[in-house]
């Protein structure tokens, strides 16, 4: 892995570790920094999450918007979804603050659209990162080119924007940045083959890791291949002590802000890297036998809910367990029904049958053992040993958990008074994103 230091220039930053800033504060940076850039006359594409990323977007958006409107001769919001379903009309007024009034009444001039990961032609051709590349950042456990297809909307536009938070990540080791290009508007090549990666190198090795890892590096190769100008607004988000004191399950969005970094992709990136390791990693002294994962609303499935295990794997002990408390969570991945063929095993499970499961989609396997944390397969006896149990209480019906090697319990029994009583358990609040490491 590579060290950030002496990498890029250094990003602007607002904001640090140990503050909380003003909306005022937040949108008087924006301004300045994009006021300095040359956007005149030139079209702008947007890049933002879906609603399974947690920060004042509204705010973020409305800031970049009376930055650059009358100055851009076109401005796309582009949603990066990754391989995540389409947001609604209705869900798209809600995420960008025009809920309920027109979208060129709040944001004139600008057209919203989702990455439409699902249809051939939304995609453009940027060429190919080679097999020698590839089997470098792998430590040649990998080989084989990897095209390099990227949503054409920021092809055709001059400058990319990407406005975003930076969190502990399973793959990459902290998300944002070049990230909201690959796999945030990428084709399924890169994908599979980055969320591969970082599979083999394993969840608990790479998340939280502020080095350019070799995933990262994977994407950064991707990214300088885009043609248009490239900018990032990467922010860090704070809870208040109003929402740290008692956090329900559905309440899910955070409105506050630790820091806001502009720059290049890579710079900002690294700037809001260094405020994320020091606000969303909490360290233990000892492992626990237990962790209750509070998973809120806005992961609506197995496929973005298993965040509340990613971020806690590893302070759980050797036979622990982790429960994942979703009782609104009723799908494992709509998007990905591969999952319910393959189920939920340890990364030595598809490696030493590769030839078994080199067809499915390789993002599906890494979400798999991402899941199902660490452990091992023996192929001669075809016994697999995991570390820790992973349980369901959410309301996926029990068949369909032991169909996938999950373990099953009834939502209705969870009692979260009583697990916080226990000194056993850990409850984790509003589970994945706040990352938790043994000291």
């Amino acid at each position: 892995m590579t060290s950030l230091t002496g990498t890029r220039q250094r990003a602007a930053r607002i904001g640090g570790a140990d503050r909380v800033l003003g909306a005022r504060e937040v949108t008087d940076f924006i301004a300045e920094q994009l006021a300095g850039i040359d956007a005149d006359g030139l079209s702008v594409c947007v890049l933002v999450p879906d609603a399974t990323r947690n920060c004042p977007l509204p705010l973020l958006v409305s800031a970049v918007h009376r930055a650059l409107h009358g100055r851009a001769s076109r401005l796309t919001v582009l949603i990066a979804l990754g391989t995540h379903g389409a947001m609604s009309d209705d869900a798209l007024a809600e995420h960008l603050g025009y809920r309920g009034r027109d979208l060129a009444e709040v944001y004139p001039g600008t057209t919203v659209r989702n990455h439409e990961w699902w249809k051939p032609q939304t995609f453009a051709d940027l060429g190919t990162i080679p097999s020698a590349r590839i089997e470098e950042l792998s430590e040649g456990r990998m080989s084989g080119d990897v095209e390099v297809l990227l949503n054409r909307a920021v092809v055709d536009h001059d400058i990319a924007l990407v406005v975003g938070p930076v969190l502990p990540h399973e793959v990459v080791g902290m998300s944002g940045g070049n990230k909201y290009f690959f796999p945030g508007v990428a084709g399924q090549k890169i994908i599979d083959v980055s969320h591969w990666l970082g599979a083999l190198i394993t969840s608990a090795e790479i998340i939280g890791t502020t080095e350019v890892t070799p995933v990262r590096a994977l994407i950064n190769d991707g990214a300088a291949l885009i043609p248009a100008r490239t900018y990032a607004l990467c922010v860090v988000t704070a809870e208040t002590p109003e929402e740290d004191d008692g956090i329900p399950a559905d309440s899910d969005r955070s409105t506050a802000l630790h820091s806001v970094s502009f720059g290049d992709c890579i710079s900002s990136w690294e700037s809001a890297a260094e405020i994320s390791a020091a606000t969303h990693v909490t360290y233990l002294d000892a492992p626990v036998r237990r962790v209750l994962s509070l998973v809120p609303a806005m992961y609506g499935e197995i496929w973005t809910g298993a965040k509340g295990f990613y971020k806690v794997e590893p302070v759980v002990a050797d036979g622990g367990e982790v429960i994942l408390y979703a009782p609104h969570i009723r799908e494992i991945a709509t998007s990905h029904p591969e999952i319910h063929e393959i189920g939920y095993h340890c990364r030595d499970y598809f490696v030493q049958q590769w030839d078994a499961f080199k067809h499915i989609h390789w993002g599906v396997l890494a979400h798999s053992t991402h899941l199902r944390g660490a452990g091992t397969y023996d192929p001669a006896t075809g016994e697999e040993r995991l570390r820790v149990d992973v349980t369901l209480a959410t309301g996926i019906p029990e068949e369909v958990c032991r169909a996938l090697n999950l373990g099953y319990r009834d939502p209705a029994t969870i009692d979260v008074a009583d697990f916080t009583a226990d000194p056993d358990t850990l409850v984790v609040p509003r589970a994945g994103e706040v990352l938790f490491r043994l000291r």
